[in-house]
């Protein structure tokens, strides 16, 4: 029987496959307009030639993707791996070493099948426990959808409402999530809002911006679909006058990358909540007002209570 070092090691094989430009893209880090080998961070200014890069700001350098996004976030080899599973879903061909720039996958979208909506309807409402009516909104304007496999898909918006990617959960029982391919989180997010609101949240995921939503209707929620400290959106929004929080996940990951977020912005305010995400919260919430009827909570969080 596989071991827990087993099924990390045979991970790791896997994401090592993913290119530098890969990470360094769903990081938001921002390419040089002069040199294409070149990337801005918020560790500084890297180099980037075929699986090697080299960070100018800190005279320190490394290889492969787990070398890089350790580096980059500040985390341990397993926790790379997981986040590069996480994030990095659709690896593509590695470089070669004579190769400093390959041009983006374009982005492609799961097709609809609305004889599926019903599914992702009980996994949303039952399971996830976010309203049926934010849900039925969020698919009426076209910015939720199924896909053939029952997926959830989240769209992710950007300049004029264009759609630039998507977030893709599964809503089987076994939790799985990725980014359509060519997405350019870079470039949008997906969001719920109140128009008339200042109040803009900041989440890690479509799921825990509906989920704080539910939780606090007066705002504006949007996902970086991952915690990331530095999008390059978000310079203008704080620039709009946006009252913006920082409502990463309640775990080191999320308490890190908000630490970072706010140093670069310090405007910004940290809104961590009291369980690991916002979802758990919600989840809370309605056991609390005695309204958990409306959807089927695992065991574990029912007898917690």
């Amino acid at each position: 029987m596989p071991t827990r070092f087993d099924e990390i090691r045979n991970q790791a094989a896997k994401v090592r496959q993913i290119q530098l430009v890969t990470v360094l893209q769903q990081i938001g880090a921002i390419a040089d307009k002069n040199d294409s080998a070149k990337w801005h961070t918020p560790q500084g200014t890297l180099s980037v030639t075929g699986s090697k890069f080299f960070n100018w700001t800190k005279t320190v350098g490394g290889g492969g993707a787990i070398d890089l996004i350790m580096h980059l976030e500040n985390i341990d080899f397993i926790k790379a791996v997981s986040w590069l599973t996480k994030n990095c879903a659709y690896p593509a061909v590695p470089l070669s070493k004579n190769t400093r720039y390959r041009p983006r996958t374009p982005l492609t979208l799961p097709k609809k099948n609305h004889q599926r909506l019903p599914q992702i309807n009980h996994y949303l409402t039952s399971y996830r426990c976010l309203p049926a009516v934010l849900i039925q909104s969020l698919i009426n304007d076209g910015r939720l959808y199924a896909d053939d496999r029952a997926n959830a898909v989240f769209l992710l918006l950007g300049k004029g409402n264009s759609v630039v990617g998507a977030e893709i959960r599964g809503t089987s029982h076994q939790p799985w999530h990725a980014l359509a391919p060519g997405s350019r989180k870079d470039r949008g997010f997906f969001y719920i809002a109140n128009g008339n609101s200042r109040k803009l949240v900041i989440c890690e995921s479509a799921i825990d911006a509906i989920s704080y939503y539910a939780l606090d209707p007066n705002c504006r929620a949007l996902s970086t679909a991952g915690a990331h400290p530095n999008p390059p959106w978000l310079s203008n929004l704080i620039n709009k006058g946006f009252k913006l929080f920082c409502g990463f996940d309640s775990d080191d990951t999320g308490n890190t990358l908000a630490e970072k977020m706010i140093s670069l912005y310090p405007s910004i305010k940290r809104l961590r909540p009291t369980h690991h995400d916002w979802n758990d919260m919600l989840k809370d919430s309605l056991l609390k007002s005695n309204l958990n009827n409306r959807c089927n909570l695992p065991p574990t969080l029912r007898d917690n209570q």
